[in-house]
């Protein structure tokens, strides 16, 4: 069980940071408006220990994204609007509405049943905040990186039947638009350019989906593995005294080759 006095130790700790008189300056000066990327960075960061497999990282990074919250929570406290109490009292209250499979009366449910009634939960408690959903798209956040909230809004479109039932047609969907894109290229297009790369991408995210597969960890392990590469390539090239700038394409790609053979996959 979690010590309840650990949790009231950081209470004091953020709160004491932002003591007007005796606070940190910094601390101080900050809105939900500016801490907001910190948050979104340290949920990242988690993101990197898992993929790492670095637990002792991942412990730190879970508490900086903790920190995160009660910096939030404090500052809403002060300005009358909620406290960590209200925030946990409102997930734990969340978790259990969301779960009748566990805590009521739908145990046994399937796993498609699971995802029906955590939608229709979600879809009520909206609406008794007087929030209308007005189209099956609604309750996918803009601030998500591109490939995660393509994914989503694919899935919920999914949801109501406009959908691919075999990954065949997505495959030769990405081909299209692929072409698509070359035609926009030929014509000099920049605007067309752009739009046609960005079907590409969407396209490549539903053929992932349908692969499931997901997008985001599928381009964070091939740029983890360019990554290796790369600095393989500055490592091989270092002992032999000269660095990668001024080398020209053919050594560059001999460089690459031998990175792979290095064990640089």
């Amino acid at each position: 069980m979690t010590d309840a006095h650990v949790i009231e130790e950081m209470l004091t700790v953020m709160a004491r940071l932002r003591d007007p008189e005796n606070g940190c300056p910094w601390d101080l000066q900050q809105t939900f408006a500016s801490i907001a990327p910190y948050t979104v960075e340290e949920a990242f960061e988690v993101a990197d220990a898992i993929a790492a497999g670095d637990h002792d990282g991942l412990r730190d990074e879970l508490g900086d994204l903790l920190l995160q919250v009660i910096f939030h929570a404090q500052m809403a406290r002060e300005q009358g609007l909620f406290d960590f109490d209200d925030v946990t009292r409102g997930l734990i209250d969340k978790m259990v509405r969301r779960h009748p499979h566990v805590f009521g009366d739908r145990q046994g449910a399937s796993l498609a049943e699971i995802k029906d009634t955590w939608e229709a939960t979600k879809v009520a408690e909206q609406a008794a905040n007087g929030q209308v959903r007005e189209s099956q798209l609604d309750g996918v956040p803009a601030g998500l990186p591109a490939l995660q909230r393509a994914a989503k809004l694919q899935k919920k479109a999914s949801r109501v039947g406009f959908d691919w039932d075999q990954v065949t047609p997505v495959l030769a969907q990405v081909r299209a638009e692929l072409d698509e894109l070359e035609a926009a290229m030929a014509a000099g297009e920049a605007d067309a350019i752009t739009d046609e790369l960005g079907d590409v991408l969407f396209s490549v995210v539903n053929l992932s989906r349908h692969l499931r597969t997901d997008a985001e960890q599928a381009l964070r392990g091939a740029s983890h593995k360019f990554e290796r590469r790369f600095r393989l390539m500055e490592q091989i090239i270092a002992e032999q005294g000269a660095s990668l700038a001024g080398q020209d394409p053919v050594q560059l790609d001999a460089l690459w080759r031998e990175a792979k053979r290095r064990g640089g996959a």
